[in-house]
């Protein structure tokens, strides 16, 4: 099995990226920062906050969902506010997306929110609503089941350090994996946590078992040369014992973002479509 993580920015590095999901042969891609806009035609959009513009994929979450015809998706919104056509107002969604080959079989999952709650008239105040997703799957060619769970933490105007918000957060992703995991079998955890490695995030997820692959295994950025701040830590992904890591990669190319994609393959061999 393979799973994906990856900070997709909006789409904004549009066309490796949508190349790079496509040729990447993941069974599970946890995407964040994804959008949806039904409400338009329009390819590209525009996202203003004070003196940031960002230009986003009005409906990323189709656009994926076509280029992986044999995943089934699921978009998992935290806010519903406005990104603009030049100058005229579009209603879209924001959040999270998960996409699973049709070959593993959903038997469980929970969503829900892991700081702030669902904002259906804007985007909010900083610091914004963030979201997690859980799945159980079957995995066939193993013959057991596997639960994955993804975040993407929140954002704080003054850095990624520990806060009390923060450490609600981590609580709050570990009582949402309770739900569907049963505690006997593999885990794995993801996505962007906007924290430091040395963040009460860890500790807290090693209560189930998990520990680290990008910090234990001596990866020190996880950006990709569009990020141009300071704190090159971003993105993460856990495993329990029971997990065998056959490879795990941060990849650094081909750029699709201004994060690098986490890519763990599970089993004693590595898959032969590499």
């Amino acid at each position: 099995m393979r799973i994906l993580s990856l900070n997709a920015w909006g789409g904004k590095l549009h066309s490796p990226l949508m190349r790079y999901l496509a040729e990447v042969d993941a069974d599970v891609l946890c995407l964040q920062e994804i959008a949806r806009s039904p409400t338009t035609d329009a390819e590209w959009l525009t996202y203003r906050d004070t003196d940031v513009e960002l230009p986003q994929r009005a409906n990323l979450f189709d656009e994926i969902a076509a280029a992986l015809p044999w995943h089934d998706g699921c978009f998992c919104p935290t806010a519903r506010g406005t990104l603009f056509d030049g100058d005229r107002p579009v209603a879209s969604e924001f959040g999270l997306a998960t996409f699973v080959r049709r070959s593993h079989s959903v038997i469980g999952q929970a969503l829900g929110f892991v700081h702030g709650s669902f904002s259906s008239e804007g985007w909010g105040p900083h610091p914004r609503a963030r979201n997690a997703h859980c799945i159980r799957l079957f995995d066939h060619d193993a013959g057991t089941a596997i639960t994955i769970a993804q975040m993407h933490g929140l954002r704080e105007i003054g850095g990624k350090n520990d806060t009390p918000a923060r450490h609600a957060q981590a609580d709050a992703l570990v009582n949402l994996i309770r739900q569907v995991w049963p505690g006997d079998e593999r885990l794995v955890v993801c996505g962007d946590f906007n924290v430091l490695p040395d963040s009460v995030t860890f500790p807290v997820l090693a209560e189930l078992g998990l520990t680290d692959l990008v910090a234990s295994r001596g990866h020190t950025d996880t950006r990709t040369s569009h990020y141009l701040k300071g704190g090159r830590f971003a993105d993460y992904m856990l495993v329990s014992g029971e997990v065998d890591v056959a490879r795990f990669d941060v990849v650094e190319r081909p750029e699709v973002s201004d994060h690098r994609a986490l890519l763990l393959d599970i089993g004693w061999a590595i898959s032969p479509r590499r």
